[in-house]
Parts: C-alpha cells; structure tokens; sequence
C-alpha cells in the first residue's frame, strides 16, 4: 500500500463528487433540515430543566440518522460504478494496487461523510448553550459520529466491491444500514422472547386476626378497632417463563444509537439516576445484561424496618457492574465492516481469475 497512489485516488474520488451540483444541493438541503430540527427542538425543550441535554441529544441523534442514510448513497456505488463506467480498469493497470483502490475509496467516502459533521457542528454547539451538555460529551459525540461515518462507508465500499450492479449494491447497503438501525431492535425483541427460563416465586403475607366477637357481631364495636394481631400466611409457590434478554443483549448493542448512548458519558443526579436521553437509553441497554433470578423469594411478615433509598441500588450502581455496550456493539460492527471490505478486496484484485457475466472490463 503506497500512500502516494492511496491520497492520489481520493483525490480524484472527492473532485467527482465537489463537481457535481447535486452535491451542494445535498449539503443545503441537510444544513436547512438541520436549522429546522434546533429551531424545533428550543420551542420543545425551552422549559425544560435539562434544556443544553435534551436538545443537544436530539440533534446529534438527527445527525446519526442523516449520516446513515446518505452513507450508502455516497459509498454504496464507489467500486462497481467505476468498474460499470469502464474507469476502474485504467486504473488497475497503473502502479496502484488493489488495497490502495479500495482503502482510497473508503477514505473518500469517509471524507465526504465527516462533511456532513462539519456542517452539523455549529448547531450542535449552539444546543449546548443551554448548558446541559458539556465539552466532554460533545467531544466524544463527535467521535462517535467520525467512527460510525467510516464503519458505514466501510460496509458499502465492500459491498460496492462485492455487487456487479451500482443499484442492487446501493440498494443491498441500505439494507445492510436498515439491518443495523432497525433490524437489531427486532431481533432483540423476538430472540430475547423465544429464549426463557422458568422462574419460581415463593410469597406469604400476614393476614389480620380479628376479635371473636366479630364472628357473630361482624357489625359490632368491637370489630371498629380493627384486627388484634396478625399471623403469616402459608407459602404459596408460582411460576412462569421469564424471557432471556441477558442472553442476547449484544444484538441491541450493535445499533449505531446505541453505541453513540452508550459511549456518551452519562450525567447523574444526586440519586445516581440519569438525567439526558443517552443515559436512559445506555441505562435501559446495560440493564438488560443483567440475568433474571430464577428463585424469587417474598416474606410479607419479615420485618425490615424503615425504609431508605439508600437500601435499593442505584442505575450507576447497576451500570458499574456491566459491561459497555458501546464496546461490543462497535465491535460487531468492525467485524461486519471488515469482512465486506476483505470480499470487496478478493473481487477487485489483479489478475481476475474469474468475472460475473456481463461485466465489463474497459
């Protein structure tokens, strides 16, 4: 892989792409949904009390959603729309290798993407006027939003190199997109429900001893005093399936705004509760690592004493205990990434041992 050659095919990727007005028409049209989405989201949260959080939180996730779905046009045909325009093999025969064709492609595709970013970060500043967010959160936001920008870029670009065809290698990367922002949440749901463990519950209560005057005077003054004294119930065994979630909890990790909440540092309040919209759903995400019990046991005649909050755990009790999301989600999506990326390469190299039917060469 030469550098040199590399820079020199993203140069010629980008200059395709800044000549065409569609281009410019694409980044006006994205910047003024923008403005409407902070405009909105001021008049929504303005009398919130976590009014920089909530609508910082809304924009960046816009951002996320406007990134993932223009990703696959901008590197869903970067491979296979040269090779259909009769381009990529010119290029094939110069010193350029394939590794530097298809990591220069991704890097255009990369570039063009954080364009997008660029555009969004003055009104992600903006959001954070309100004071809800801090320079912590929205450099780390950022970085999410850069590395989730090139895992994107990355699956397209190997699909591009993968697929013969630009629009069923566009149309297979939306997909592959819908999968990972949509498909995940379902698949969650439905595996978690088709996995279970029978979980049994043992429960007793006090029950009320009244006076034995009250059996034949129910209406009498002596059963306005109440019951005497209390004695335990017996104990009483149920049971029923509890779904599996714990088991499955990566799939839902692997969504793109599950990542960005996750990786997000989370702010508390005086209770250890979150207090912004990515902590609630990172919270949500982490506690479902956790196993059910599967022997509940329910004593409503022990005595506990007073009651504090201080006795129940606390969700960053929880979180401490579990493991980032963030982590296993990107992790499985570098996997994914990769794995097209490394096909797309076996399809590209030179000499071709073999090629689809139809496809053209120069």
């Amino acid at each position: 892989m030469n550098a040199s050659r590399m820079w020199t095919i993203v140069e010629l990727e980008l200059t395709q792409r800044t000549r065409s007005v569609a281009w410019w028409v694409l980044v006006c049209v994205y910047a003024v949904l923008l403005l409407g989405i902070t405009a909105l989201s001021f008049l929504v949260f303005l009398d919130t009390p976590d009014t920089g959080g909530a609508i910082y939180a809304t924009i960046v996730y816009f951002v996320l959603l406007l990134v993932v779905l223009v990703s696959p046009t901008v590197s869903g045909n970067a491979v296979n729309g040269d090779r259909d325009q009769a381009t990529l093999a010119p290029v094939q025969v110069t010193l350029a290798s394939t590794t530097d064709i298809i990591v220069g492609k991704l890097l255009a595709a990369w570039i063009t993407g954080l364009a997008f970013v660029a555009v969004a970060v003055p009104f992600m500043a903006v959001s954070m006027l309100g004071g809800g967010a801090s320079a912590a959160v929205l450099g780390t936001s950022l970085l999410v939003l850069v590395v989730e920008i090139g895992v994107f870029s990355a699956m397209g670009v190997g699909l591009s190199a993968l697929i013969g065809r630009p629009l069923f290698s566009v149309a297979t990367t939306y997909l592959v997109v819908a999968a990972f922002v949509i498909g995940t949440l379902i698949v969650f749901g439905l595996a978690g429900a088709a996995i279970r463990t029978e979980v049994t519950s043992h429960s007793r209560w006090s029950e009320p001893v009244w006076p034995a005057a009250c059996e034949t005077d129910p209406g009498g003054d002596a059963c306005l005093d109440g019951p005497e004294s209390y004695e335990c119930s017996e104990w009483e065994t149920t049971t029923w399936d509890m779904p599996r979630y714990d088991r499955v909890w990566w799939l839902l990790a692997a969504n793109p705004f599950v990542v960005l909440a996750d990786a997000t540092p989370t702010v508390y309040d005086r209770r250890g509760e979150p207090t912004d919209m990515f902590g609630f759903i990172a919270a949500g995400v982490r506690l479902t690592q956790l196993a059910p019990e599967t022997e509940v046991w329910s004593d409503g005649c022990a005595s506990s004493g007073a009651w504090s909050e201080d006795d129940e755990p606390n969700t960053r009790d929880l979180m401490a205990g579990t493991t980032p999301s963030w982590f296993a989600g990107l992790a499985v999506q570098l996997i994914v990434a990769g794995a097209l990326l490394w096909g797309g390469w076996v399809r590209t190299r030179t000499p071709a041992r073999t090629l689809p039917p139809g496809t053209r060469v120069a």
